[in-house]
């Protein structure tokens, strides 16, 4: 994965692109479940009032976290020598580390409620296959591009 030159700017946005994400799955997800939503998690008690500033600053931490995660695992900055397949495992592993340690500490849903556990994990998986689909067709897209453009220099220097 060829990496650019990044800025912290770089980073706010992802943070941010990432936190605009999040948001939009908790908006659909609440529309979705309903007012029974309210009942059984922190992250709804509003119910269709507009989310908390906790929650939405738990949810801002939730990204940065990501975002950190992502810098660390799926970037070729601080870990060179892993597999790609082993850095994205890791980095799914540490995202779901840190969702777990957010529904403890800030009671996102009972830990004893199954069916928010089973709805959580569906729902990662779900993200988590949109996420890889969007992944690999914007990286064709990529290559595709990158291929044409080569393509384009092989044949001026054949010209030649």
């Amino acid at each position: 994965m060829m990496e650019e030159n990044k800025t912290i700017y770089s980073y706010a946005g992802q943070v941010f692109t990432t936190f605009g994400v999040i948001v939009t799955i908790f908006i659909i997800l609440g529309m979705v479940v309903g007012e029974e939503a309210g009942m059984t998690s922190t992250l709804f008690e509003e119910n269709f009032h507009g989310y908390s500033f906790a929650t939405l600053l738990q949810l801002l931490l939730l990204a940065f976290f990501i975002t950190l995660g992502r810098m660390v695992f799926l970037t070729d900055r601080l870990i060179k020598s892993m597999s790609l397949i082993a850095r994205s495992i890791c980095f799914v592993t540490s995202v779901i580390v840190v969702v777990i340690s957010f529904v403890c500490l800030f009671g996102w849903f009972p830990l004893s409620n199954v069916r928010s556990w089973i709805g959580f994990f569906g729902l990662f998986t779900l993200c988590t296959a949109i996420g890889i689909i969007v992944s690999s067709m914007k990286e064709k897209a990529e290559n595709k591009k990158m291929e044409q453009a080569l393509e384009k220099i092989r044949q001026k220097e054949f010209k030649k």
